[in-house]
């Protein structure tokens, strides 16, 4: 080892201050897909859109993801974490670029399939960074570290976005510009935090081939955690990008720190509820999940029909349990049927669907809300979700063990 070499691992950040970097890139990410949540009613107005332009703005965020995933997924094993973060928040100031000088809807279209670009490489980077910087044999806190940190992410950029648009000017970029000082700052950091690859190879050699697969002998398990993951994501999904707009036309509140805090209770009951039941089983989790997300959906609708705000903060809270258990229990149940060879493989079908259950029924919704009502596109919403949490316990309950 060169001196140069020698001073530069000796100025890098390691241990629980490097941890932290890598969870604050975690949530940094996520803060950028949910700033837009309070500020969909204003780009309405602004950019004179429908309701399923609105929700097809939401939902182009999925191709980024999927992309990421399809194309990108080994891309930290096989460069680096390091330099595979730095691209992930390269691609997240591009976003947030494309968000504060967006001038209609194609320039946030980009945004949005730039942002779920950078958090489909940046998330699974950090959270395979974070298992690596822990020391020991048990690597379960690096789960935990960085599924809570999503949460607190998601809830802090759409708090953040909605009161600096309520209380403060230029509603539309002062956030990004905000958020632009932020990546900034924690790009910083991840560019001086220990890379913890030993062997790292150049891009070229990364195959680009698309594969995933469930195998035979695991789908029956699979069913149970893959449509829990997929209901947990819709709900997430729904309050992120139609509850503002529920609230403004509905529930007849306008305000937009009101409608981020509303997003800022699901993900902070969320990422309680990931910290304070670490302990208990992925089977218990993942069938608690389901059996919540009835009650959850029935109180959706029962705050629309009834304009009751309370009720509406009452299944916003249920919802942020509902989506922890679900996102932390299918995943490690995922974790425990895929055989040791075949386990990215299998984790990453199982976040396809998390991805599409994040947007397709949001799609769903906002046609359906524009041929009849918000209502009975709320009720066909609860609909779906109670069949699909019915039909996802009759095979947990028969294959997770």
């Amino acid at each position: 080892m060169t001196y140069a070499q020698s001073m530069t691992r000796d100025n890098e950040l390691g241990g629980g201050v490097a941890m932290v970097a890598v969870a604050a890139m975690i949530a940094a990410l996520f803060a950028g897909s949910t700033a837009l949540t309070p500020l969909y009613v204003i780009y309405k107005q602004a950019f004179g859109f429908s309701q399923i332009t609105l929700t097809l703005v939401y939902a182009v965020y999925v191709v980024g993801n999927l992309a990421a995933l399809l194309f990108f997924g080994r891309l930290s094993d096989v460069i680096g974490r390091r330099p595979a973060a730095l691209a992930a928040m390269s691609v997240a100031v591009v976003s947030a670029a494309f968000f504060l000088l967006a001038e209609n809807v194609a320039w946030l279209d980009i945004a949005r399939i730039l942002s779920g670009l950078g958090i489909g490489v940046g998330a699974g980077t950090g959270t395979a960074w974070l298992a690596e910087l822990i020391e020991g044999e048990d690597k379960s806190r690096a789960a935990i570290i960085a599924t809570s940190t999503n949460f607190l992410g998601l809830g802090g950029g759409a708090l953040l976005s909605g009161l600096l648009a309520e209380y403060a000017p230029w509603p539309l970029r002062l956030i990004f510009t905000v958020y632009l000082a932020l990546l900034l700052l924690v790009t910083l950091l991840i560019w001086r935090t220990r890379e913890t690859v030993p062997e790292t190879r150049r891009l070229a050699e990364m195959p680009m081939r698309p594969r995933l697969s469930v195998q035979a002998g695991i789908r029956a398990q699979f069913v149970a955690p893959a449509v829990t993951g997929f209901g947990a994501m819709a709900l997430v999904g729904f309050y992120a990008a139609l509850a503002p707009s529920i609230l403004a036309q509905q529930l007849h509140v306008t305000s937009h720190a009101e409608a981020g805090g509303l997003f800022f209770e699901l993900s902070i009951v969320a990422a309680a509820t990931i910290l304070a039941t670490a302990r208990l089983s992925s089977r218990f989790t993942m069938l608690a999940a389901l059996v919540l997300m009835i009650p959850t959906v029935a109180l959706i609708v029962a705050a629309q029909v009834f304009a009751s705000a309370a009720t509406m903060i009452i299944g916003t809270a249920l919802c942020g349990v509902a989506a922890a258990f679900g996102y932390r229990g299918g995943l490690q149940v995922v974790n425990h049927i895929a055989p040791a060879d075949r386990r990215g493989e299998v984790v990453s079908a199982f976040f396809v669907c998390c991805f599409c259950g994040n947007a397709l029924p949001v799609i769903g919704i906002g046609v359906l809300s524009s041929w009849t009502s918000a209502t009975v596109a709320s009720l066909a919403f609860a609909g779906m979700i109670t069949i699909f949490a019915l039909v996802a316990l009759g095979f947990g309950a028969k294959y997770a063990r």
